[in-house]
């Protein structure tokens, strides 16, 4: 009902608004911001908005909190205060939680993208084909759906969900309608999974009708997202800050560093409370085929047990790892940073551009990349 009135009360703002949605567990926030980015390249008057934050009717808002979508009064608030502004496209980030508690319920997507669907919100889906289906959702409402074609499993049941509708694909290593051999562009994002971010993003505004000459141009200015790949430091030792909470992050972004580190690969990371505990243990399997040492902290604990936590993602490393464990996440970053040598890499992950740490249930101010910075001035 709350939906259903707010529609009314904002009357129907979609109806004179492009909305694309970008849904998928990795790569949302970064796809998202890829297509405001070309967009507002190519002169078109576009709001958005995001995990990291928001930019409604030409106004910035921060949103590093640990909420993506908002209420669905806020939706069609922001909806309308876009097309009052003479804005024409609006991209959203889609979560599944979104989807699932009708957040979206009412707005006409002209495009749905689907960047990927790993192990991720199982303590909120029943099961991961309820979370895909959930997924499903955004396209089934879209008038063109953008897939990933690399996989498979997901990209044939989602075509199996949506019965005849048009559908543009991307892959890297399968054939596709948009791949990096016929779509040939440069990107200033390291890593393959920012490859199909990329590759997502063009797609999705190809099937617009966009010239694809401008599009790959407005793709090689990007310079990313706060707290995704985030270079604080690159001498003498590199120092990262990433989002990647979840198994299939940590392994994209792990094997990407490990890539471009010449010494050790240190790492950072927990995992939130209350929230899939059954990914813990391939959250740790992940971080320790990449990295040499790794430091095991808190994460947004909530009221759960953090050594609980800490004992459970350690179930999963391998026993050749040099492990450690700082229930305080200062104490661990501060612990990485003076093992650090010349030609290492600490890479520090889960909390990205957020600005609070949950602890019991209460938020407190945090900030892995301030936090970063005083112990710096220290050592």
């Amino acid at each position: 009902m709350r939906a259903v009135a707010s529609i009314l009360y904002f009357r129907f703002p979609d109806r004179n608004l492009v909305v694309i949605g970008v849904t998928g567990t990795d790569g949302k926030t970064t796809t998202t911001t890829l297509i405001y980015h070309i967009l507002r390249s190519l002169g078109v008057k576009t709001s958005m908005i995001t995990s990291v934050h928001a930019v409604i009717a030409g106004k910035e808002y921060d949103t590093g909190f640990h909420v993506t979508s908002p209420d669905s009064y806020y939706i069609q608030k922001y909806l309308r205060e876009a097309i009052d502004h003479g804005d024409t496209h609006f991209v959203l980030e889609v979560t599944s939680h979104g989807l699932a508690q009708h957040r979206f319920f009412g707005v006409r997507f002209s495009v749905g993208v689907l960047t990927n669907i790993t192990h991720e919100h199982l303590d909120w889906h029943r099961s991961f084909d309820e979370y895909m289906r959930t997924k499903f959702t955004l396209l089934r409402r879209s008038a063109i759906a953008v897939l990933n074609r690399d996989e498979t499993d997901v990209y044939t049941k989602a075509v199996a969900s949506m019965g005849n509708k048009k559908i543009v694909t991307y892959a890297i290593r399968r054939d596709a309608m948009m791949t990096t051999n016929n779509t040939p562009f440069q990107t200033l994002l390291p890593g393959e999974f920012n490859q199909y971010n990329s590759l997502a993003a063009i797609s999705a505004l190809y099937a617009l009708g966009f010239p694809m000459k401008k599009i790959v141009r407005a793709v090689s200015t990007f310079q990313g997202v706060v707290g995704r790949m985030e270079v604080l430091k690159v001498r003498p030792f590199r120092i990262i800050v990433d989002f990647a909470h979840t198994p299939n992050a940590i392994e994209q972004v792990g094997k990407t560093v490990r890539a471009q580190t010449k010494g050790k690969l240190i790492h950072v990371f927990g995992s939130a409370g209350l929230r899939d505990a059954s990914k813990r243990p391939m959250m740790g399997k992940n971080s320790s085929q990449f990295a040499d040492v790794i430091v095991l902290t808190e994460e947004d604990y909530r009221t759960e047990n953090v050594q609980d936590i800490m004992t459970s993602i350690r179930k999963g490393i391998s026993i050749d790892t040099p492990t450690y464990q700082y229930e305080n996440r200062y104490d661990a970053i501060e612990f990485a940073l003076s093992i650090a040598k010349p030609g290492d890499t600490v890479l520090v992950t889960g909390k990205g551009h957020e600005k609070s740490l949950c602890r019991g249930t209460v938020e407190i101010p945090w900030s892995d990349q301030e936090t970063i910075q005083q112990i710096l001035k220290k050592i």
